[in-house]
């Protein structure tokens, strides 16, 4: 059984932003954010046509300045954030602001991909996510659960917790925290958790994960030394509520139990670069996707530490006939923790991978010369893990 080839699109300037379009369950859709000093940036919004194997896209112009980090409402499709670049008094400040997009592209509209002669439609601003300070912004992080009202920036070494208001047409600061220390600290990554009912944030800062708990703006963990060098990125286990993954500068992927920080529950030693991105699988917490500046994208299946370590468990009242059962079928090998693939159709460095919000065997990676690739999970893995 042969499996599907990887699709590949061409952006005409350099990237590093992606998001799927969280809010949109139903059309494979995912949003890349262009940086380029000389022209306006853009934001190509990427439909892929499961059954005809292509991809379909619209560009939308994002003319304040090049965009470092992209993130879509969980609740409205037509809602974003980007964190971007904008020059001021000579200085370049790293600002974020909340967007919509034009209602009709909201569920994406067909354009064949050759189609380069429609003009580009802009944003609409909904409101700046800043608090009068000029402080540069890292990321922006929606609540998974919520009705995309709550959103989380992380701006030099404060965490700041956003209400945006009626139709986000203002932003209203609901809490803060700063990070204690001594230097120059600032936050580099943040996620959201999608447990404890959404009360908790993980956060990366040089070497150092923290925990935070929004209702009282406090910090609830810390892993100090969670990697050799400055963490790149994290993200929650979508099924197992204290599992946290982190990946970083020392070539590492790191698995962590927050309830014991001492050391790591595992570690993967895959990439040869630094590990700029690391996504677990919606659906399937075993499959875990990596993205690096080796130019490869990697796919492990992390089962000890997944939400079902010993695949499905079987009800007795399944079975009708045991007999009948035992003759029918051998006793499933478990898998082992292994990886499954490794995706060399990048050139350069891997800034971005992340799966599909409707498919969940679908992922796209993104690398800085502009190139996004869309990938499958191979079948006979994924017929393994169904049936």
């Amino acid at each position: 059984m042969e499996d599907d080839a990887p699709v590949i699109y061409g952006l005409e300037f350099q990237a590093r932003a992606l998001t799927p379009q969280t809010a949109e369950t139903d059309a494979i859709r995912f949003l890349v954010g262009t940086q380029s000093l000389k022209y306006d940036n853009q934001i190509h919004i990427i439909d892929f046509d499961d059954e005809n194997n292509i991809i379909n896209k619209n560009v939308l112009l994002h003319q304040v300045g090049e965009i470092w980090h992209i993130s879509a409402s969980p609740a409205d499709k037509g809602v974003l954030a980007t964190c971007y670049n904008k020059t001021s008094d000579s200085r370049v400040l790293a600002c974020a602001a909340v967007w919509r997009m034009p209602k009709e592209l909201e569920s994406g509209n067909h354009e064949s991909p050759d189609d380069s002669a429609s003009t580009a439609q802009t944003l609409e601003l909904l409101c700046h996510l800043d608090n009068g300070a000029q402080s540069s912004v890292a990321c922006v992080t929606w609540e998974p659960m919520g009705d995309g009202k709550r959103v989380i920036s992380l701006a030099d070494n404060r965490i700041l917790l956003w209400d945006l208001q009626e139709s986000s047409s203002q932003a209203v600061l609901a809490g803060s925290a700063a990070l204690e220390g001594k230097g120059q600290l600032r936050f580099t990554s943040g996620r959201w958790g999608p447990h404890h009912n959404c009360t908790q944030v993980a956060t990366a800062s040089d070497t150092t994960l923290r925990g935070w708990d929004t209702r009282s703006m406090s910090q609830i963990y810390c892993i100090e030394n969670a990697h050799g060098q400055l963490v790149r990125d994290l993200d929650f286990n979508p099924n197992k509520q204290y599992y946290l993954a982190s990946c970083g500068d020392d070539c590492k992927v790191k698995f962590w139990d927050t309830r014991n920080v001492t050391e790591p529950v595992k570690t993967l030693e895959e990439h040869s670069h630094w590990v700029w991105s690391v996504r677990y699988n919606h659906s399937h917490d075993q499959l875990v996707l990596t993205g690096s500046s080796d130019s490869r994208v990697i796919l492990s299946n992390m089962v000890s530490i997944s939400s079902e370590p010993f695949g499905h468990l079987v009800d007795d009242d399944d079975i009708s006939d045991p007999e009948e059962h035992q003759a029918d079928e051998k006793p499933k090998e478990p898998l082992r923790d292994s990886v499954i693939a490794t995706y060399e159709e990048h050139e350069d460095s891997v800034y971005a991978v992340d799966w599909s919000s409707a498919d969940p065997w679908l992922f796209a990676s993104l690398s800085y010369d502009g190139r996004l690739v869309i990938n499958r999970v191979p079948r006979a893995l994924k017929y393994h893990i169904l049936l």
